[in-house]
């Protein structure tokens, strides 16, 4: 029975604890955001909406990549149908995940690595906004190739070889606009810690984060 009312009596410390740390935490980032709000007009233009320029490259990218596999399999109808995912997924997953993976967890004080930030910036600009869209618009031209038989298709024996054979020239087509992604995805994690370093200096001379709160 007394080993019950310890096990109790440590969760309820424990869940204690958590409380505080989440409180913690989110006075931090009420302060954060404050100073963000205080930094120059191209700090946080840079800082509120500069995913949306990997993410612009990401719908190019998608584009590009849809008038190559048109092309290729002879796709002369539903050019919007097929145009239209290609702008809009693209930029959105791209948007989504470098705020989930950087700028969120950057500019809530969860991430403070630089190199970590840059790395998953790069990774996110190369992968979601280079080959993802690249790997989107073969299915959508597979499927409308299919529909108004634009090409011969093979039969399910040499499906596989088929479509790498197909795509391996839209890859290379597509090497410059991945590493043009790549280096944005650096580049603009890099300025966003950038900005988180100013935040965290200027909570330094601020002292007491409470303070920020007057």
């Amino acid at each position: 029975m007394q080993d019950f009312k310890m096990t109790g009596r440590e969760f309820l410390e424990l869940d204690s604890l958590q409380h505080r740390l989440y409180l913690e935490r989110f006075k931090q980032m009420e302060v954060i955001h404050k100073i963000l709000s205080e930094l120059p007009k191209a700090d946080q233009n840079l800082c509120n909406h500069g995913a949306y320029f990997l993410a612009a490259n990401s719908s190019l990218c998608g584009l590009a990549a849809n008038n190559f596999f048109r092309n290729i399999l002879h796709v002369r109808k539903a050019s919007l149908v097929s145009a239209l995912p290609m702008a809009v997924i693209p930029f959105l997953s791209t948007a989504v995940v470098y705020e989930v993976f950087v700028r969120q967890p950057l500019f809530s004080g969860e991430l403070n690595c630089e190199v970590c930030a840059v790395v998953r910036g790069g990774l996110i600009g190369a992968v979601v906004g280079g080959f993802y869209p690249i790997f989107l618009a073969l299915p959508v031209n597979a499927s409308l190739a299919a529909r108004y038989s634009s090409s011969p298709l093979p039969g399910k024996e040499n499906l596989i070889r088929f479509w790498l054979t197909t795509a391996q020239p839209v890859f290379r087509k597509m090497s410059l606009g991945i590493l043009v992604q790549l280096l944005t995805g650096l580049y603009l994690a890099t300025k966003h810690h950038g900005i988180y370093l100013k935040v965290l200096q200027r909570m330094n001379t601020r002292g007491d984060p409470e303070e920020l709160q007057d």
